[in-house]
């Protein structure tokens, strides 16, 4: 080949190369980002609207629909799913793939404040808009524990620190939750104000005017340029109690003489607690494609230069660090990386000292050359990368091993070294080339794969494609210079000990079985076709799981209250938790939130927002526990909350891949909201009765009671009372009306919120004595013109692109899958009558999979097939030795499925990846045994010969690059991960029975329909 020749001759221009290739494969190394897993930005966002004291219906028509009839306007919308809860409305909003994911955020908030200054309500307290991305996971969550100190000094301790990781630039997100913020707060008196006849706009305005800062410009003066300073914000309780809100006839009515005005803490909407003791959580996340080990270095000692810094009575706790993760975790992979390779020097053996030599250089080479690929692709060293080089591993070695093993095999045969390195590499080399195109092909749909899953799994086949093309570049170029320089001739032609025995060995095993399979074909033929058909039926028997649970020694407990619970209450319950959770040795940290969920710290769990009859509890056990011991611990505790009176318990393990609510989820689609509610108890009956399913959860189940205030609009405008503020008065005593900010002591600004006497809304009266002033100042009790009752109301509204629908969700047991559940389910579903115009759909595991597996990337599939087919039709120039080498996929197929049920693993995704990975790797074994039997046909030899000669020629390189591939396997099989285990484990028992079986039935195969060969002539 022209490049060899080029490589060999130009050893000093090759030699440069390769050490140039060596140095920046090493500064690559070092300087790559690392991460726990692979980053990802979806063109996924998350637009929260809060807007307390609204119910979901009223939120459903005041806010939601607007947002939706907005956004959806947009193009290329994929899907809108909305979740609609007291006074929370969480509006997900994706993308197709491909977009630009910068520019759909700045669309999606170009609309939302185009709402808030039209169609949106004024009062709404908070709308923001967030893009998914797997940046937002916080890398560290602190506990700052005390029962003594104040809230006031808790908070300024977790601003203090807020402050001090914020100047971390590799630090994002630094927040803390767990105490309310300090406010001020008016309690006003309506009375004293409606005896004075003050409007409470008039108020409001004032307040909203005195704490509006605007800059007053610059301007010149002796060519100088001043800026001009106006009043500026509040800054303290007297500021604002000293505000005129009333000047008329020379009387001068103050803020403090119709109002108590004064520092009050916030309503308490999420309490935060470690091991059962009080404390504030500040939690930072990690800005993309940054090293997180040097991000550690960064902040460690600012964390323990602040922990010195505390007072006595608050201590500082370091519940959850990633960057100790992912260390732990990239260094057992590295562990298994090191190991791995000592088990491919040790299958090198048989080739000899020198040869051997030849390969493991070719190793660190490869993998540097394709580590400089996939920095220069923007990819970073995670679990799922590094797995991807560990399994090339196995993998790059076969070109080197192949091309050395032809080298040596013209040696033995007694040509000279230039012969035989020269022309060993010209008669193997297209077989290389063709070998490595099959397999990255192979791999290629897995690059390809659309949606999170696909963005998600990216990096271990660009690892693998990259290093294995890296492989046949030095395998054509950099063996052949070396092998010129080391190798040398044989004195005998047998080669060494090791090579002698595995030879014997061969030939051994195959002697008595080859002359028979030969002899009669058909039989041998119908013998693996049988064997392909079972492998096929041994499918369904695995099961099938799209992506396994997390083995990370960390869980969520999700406490779920009676409807309309307040936080004391679940506060009260979430303790009986802890006290449960405290009695076991093996959870070092359970990091209980009461009234909102854990900051996230799992790529796919999003963060639940603040809901009052709601609790999570993070629990975090020994950082070396296994697996096992976490899946032990989850049911124990899952039997002891079983029959908990007070609340409902979910014990929660993480699972991997794209987030889901739960592993089952029916949504039944229709407009009224109680025909919804009839149809979800019939679903709701058919999940709780498989036995396969727990935690059955239907939202609609129970109704929920809301005070209704309904206005007598006539008798209003007769007594001169706008609705609009009747509204008014009731927010403002009920919820507050946050009026403007004031900027505290360490310069930050805090809410001023205007409201009623808490004390006050013991009972329902409260409402009823309420003032409102009519256009003339006289005041009007609000039962003159209202009355109060209550109504029901669903406690949730769900749409999916803009369709109303109802949810029954149910979580898996264990050794059961979703899939098999659904194949029972669903028959029963489709029995149900439904109404015209509802109608039921999937979600869960089952939309994922859909997601995952279907649409772009079947395309992909078949686009690779042909691909496939059309580099072995460059290789073959005949399709009869296209079916000769794909005849053995079928029974690589039943090795991978015997393993996967051996050692309980499911089909998933990384299975998937596994077997079409298989399907390149066995492809090229075969090819270079039919490539190696045309050759000697095309010199003359009969077919019997030719197939004798190639088979014991070739299948000692295609048994030693299944050894090498095996052997560095077997660390990652051995991983107790179950997110890379299984792929080991695909390929591992695949590559045991194709090799086994491949050097029969290919043979058979090639004897029964022979490609066409043109013999050369001989000179």
């Amino acid at each position: 080949m022209k490049i060899t020749n080029f490589a060999v001759k130009n050893y000093q221009f090759t030699l440069i190369i390769f050490v140039l290739i060596s140095v920046v494969g090493l500064l690559t190394l070092f300087n790559m980002p690392r991460s726990e897993d692979p980053t990802t930005n979806p063109p996924q966002y998350l637009v929260t609207v809060i807007y307390p004291g609204t119910s979901p219906k009223d939120m459903e028509e005041q806010v939601v629909k607007p947002i939706e009839n907005k956004i959806y306007g947009l193009e290329n919308i994929d899907k809108i799913l909305t979740t609609i809860e007291d006074g929370v409305a969480a509006i997900q909003i994706k993308f197709k793939y491909g977009v630009d994911v910068d520019n759909k955020y700045q669309e999606i908030s170009t609309e939302i404040n185009a709402l808030k200054n039209g169609a949106l309500p004024k009062d709404i307290y908070l709308i923001k808009t967030e893009k998914i991305s797997s940046a937002d996971v916080k890398i560290i969550q602190t506990a700052l524990i005390s029962n003594t100190a104040s809230s006031k000094v808790l908070r300024d301790q977790a601003d203090i620190l807020k402050t001090k990781l914020e100047k971390i630039t590799n630090l994002r997100e630094v927040n803390y939750s767990g105490m309310p913020e300090q406010e001020i707060r008016i309690d006003m008196q309506l009375d004293k104000l409606a005896q004075l006849k003050i409007p409470l706009n008039l108020v409001i305005g004032s307040l909203q005017s005195e704490a509006a800062d605007i800059p007053g410009g610059s301007i010149n003066l002796s060519d100088k340029v001043f800026n001009v300073k106006t009043s500026g914000k509040f800054k303290n309780v007297d500021d604002v109690a000293n505000t005129v809100i009333y000047n008329a006839n020379g009387k001068i009515v103050y803020l403090k003489d119709v109002a108590h005005v004064s520092y009050k803490d916030g309503v308490v909407s999420h309490i935060t607690r470690i091991n059962g003791h009080r404390c504030i959580l500040v939690n930072a996340a990690m800005k993309d494609d940054v090293d997180i080990s040097k991000v550690k270095k960064e902040y460690t000692p600012v964390l323990e230069e602040f922990s010195n810094s505390l007072p006595e009575n608050i201590k500082m706790v370091k519940s959850f660090d990633q960057a100790d993760m992912v260390a732990k975790r990239l260094g057992h992979l590295g562990f298994d990386f090191g190991l791995a390779i000592l088990l491919v020097v040790i299958t090198l053996l048989p080739l000899g000292f020198r040869a051997s030599v030849i390969v493991m250089i070719s190793i660190p080479l490869s993998l540097a050359l394709g580590l400089i690929a996939m920095n220069m692709m923007g990819f970073s060293l995670n679990q799922l990368s590094i797995v991807g080089l560990v399994v090339a591993l196995g993998l790059l070695v076969d070109d080197s091993i192949v091309v050395v093993e032809n080298i040596e095999r013209w040696l033995r045969e007694g040509h000279s070294i230039k012969d035989a390195v020269l022309k060993g590499t010209k008669q193997i080399g297209l077989a290389v080339v063709g070998c490595t195109a099959t397999l990255i092909i192979a791999f290629l749909p897995l690059a390809f794969l659309p949606d999170m899953a696909g963005e998600f799994i990216r990096s271990l086949p660009v690892a693998i494609i990259t290093a294995v093309l890296a492989s046949m570049i030095v395998a054509l170029t950099l063996v052949p210079f070396v092998g010129s320089k080391i190798l040398k001739t044989h004195t005998h032609g047998e080669g060494n000990y090791f090579l002698k025995n595995l030879q014997k060995f061969l030939t051994f095993s195959y002697r008595r079985i080859m002359p028979l399979a030969l002899k009669w074909p058909k039989v041998t033929i119908g013998i693996s076709i049988a064997l392909s058909v079972l492998a096929f039926l041994l499918f369904p028997l695995a099961g099938f799981k799209l992506f396994p649970t997390s083995e990370k020694p960390m869980f969520l407990v999700n406490i779920k209250m009676p409807l309309q619970a307040d936080i004391p209450e679940s506060d009260r319950v979430t303790k009986l938790v802890e006290n449960e959770l405290k009695k076991h040795e093996e959870i070092v940290y359970y990091t209980s939130n009461v009234g909102k969920g854990n900051p996230q710290i799992y790529y796919n769990v999003h963060q639940q927002d603040i809901k009052p009859d709601f609790a999570q509890v993070f629990v975090q056990m020994d950082d070396d526990a296994s697996p096992i011991a976490k899946t032990e611990l989850i049911k124990k505790l899952r039997i002891k909350f079983q029959d908990f009176p007070y609340a409902r318990i979910e014990v929660k393990d993480f699972e991997q891949g794209t987030p889901i609510e739960a592993n089952i989820v029916v949504r039944v689609f229709g407009d009224n909201q109680d025909t919804l509610r009839a149809l979800s108890f019939k679903v709701e009956e058919l999940l709780r009765k498989h036995p396969g399913t727990f935690f059955t959860n239907n939202e609609l189940n129970t109704y929920k009671s809301d005070i209704k205030i309904t206005i007598d609009k006539e008798k209003a405008r007769t007594l001169g009372v706008l609705t609009s503020d009747i509204d008014k008065v009731i927010r403002l005593a009920v919820a507050g009306l946050n009026v403007g900010d004031y900027i505290d002591d360490r310069g930050d600004a805090r809410n001023v919120v205007i409201t009623v006497p808490r004390e006050k809304f013991s009972n329902l009266d409260a409402l009823k004595n309420l003032y409102v002033n009519n256009m003339h100042g006289a005041p009007i009790q609000v039962d003159q013109v209202a009355s109060i009752g209550f109504e029901t109301s669903p406690t949730a509204i769900n749409h999916f692109n803009k369709s109303r629908f109802a949810k029954v969700t149910s979580l898996s047991k264990d050794n059961f899958y979703a899939n098999d559940i659904l194949k029972d389910i669903v028959p029963e579903l489709d029995k149900m009558e439904f109404p015209k115009g509802y109608y039921y759909k999937l979600s869960g595991e089952a939309e994922s999979e859909g997601d995952a597996l279907g649409g772009n990337f079947l395309s992909v599939i078949i686009l690779s097939a042909f691909l496939f087919v059309a580099v072995l039709l460059l290789q073959f120039k005949t399709f009869k030795g296209i079916i000769i080498v794909l005849s053995i996929i079928p029974l690589g197929v039943l090795g991978g499925v015997i393993f996967l049920l051996l050692t309980g693993n499911p089909m998933s995704l990384v299975s998937i990846i596994g077997f079409i990975g298989l399907s390149g790797i066995q492809v090229k074994n075969s090819l270079l045994l039919v490539d190696f039997t045309n050759q000697l046909r095309a010199k003359g030899h009969s077919i019997n010969v030719a197939i004798h000669i190639a088979g014991e020629t070739r299948f000692l390189p295609v048994v030693l690059t299944s050894i090498t591939a095996i052997c560095g396997l077997i660390p990652i099989a051995l991983n107790p991960n179950p997110q890379i285990a299984p792929l080991a484990i695909v390929l591992i028992g695949g590559l045991i029975s194709s090799t086994i079986l491949s050097r029969i039935v290919t043979p058979v195969m090639y004897k029964l329909m022979p490609p066409q060969i043109e013999v050369e002539e001989t000179e």
